[in-house]
């Protein structure tokens, strides 16, 4: 089933596949890293024809669909990109097993988007590094800041 729902590229139709197939699916969790990376938690019921519960769909900022694992059991967020990045000494953790996964024409190499001069749509003085990686806004920005706006 894995491959068959990620021939739905976008995230939207991925979760209605996966709602029709599975019959339901619960919201565990998201974890954005950097501006361009969003992982989407979910997990299935035991019914569902997959070999594990736990769902882990990467996406792009647009909602593209880049990559799919699946789970026994909920991984967690530093085991799971030093998975991908195992050069990247900011993340550890022990990965369960992976059950199955696969990656959609939207994949390129993660770490790409952790490297200090990785892209960035924020203005250099409202942005910060990430822990491991990408950029974040300041947490203390002003409304507007980032784009080059400010309110008052």
């Amino acid at each position: 089933m894995l491959q068959e729902l990620s021939r739905h590229l976008g995230l939207g139709a991925l979760l209605s596949e996966l709602r029709t197939r599975a019959g339901s699916y619960d919201l565990v969790d998201h974890w954005q890293q950097g501006e361009f990376h969003h992982d989407v938690v979910v997990r299935v019921p035991e019914s569902a024809a997959l070999p594990g519960r736990i769902l882990v769909v990467a996406t792009n900022c647009n909602g593209g669909v880049k990559e799919i694992f699946c789970f026994g059991s909920l991984p967690d967020r530093g085991a799971l990109w030093h998975h991908r990045c195992p050069d990247n000494g900011e993340f550890a953790g022990d990965l369960p097993p992976v059950l199955d996964s696969v990656r959609t024409l939207h994949w390129f190499d993660p770490c790409e988007l952790l490297k200090p001069d990785a892209r960035s749509e924020y203005r250099a003085d409202a942005r910060e590094r990430q822990a491991g990686g990408g950029w974040q806004l300041k947490t203390e920005s002003a409304p507007g800041a980032a784009c080059g706006r400010r309110d008052g």
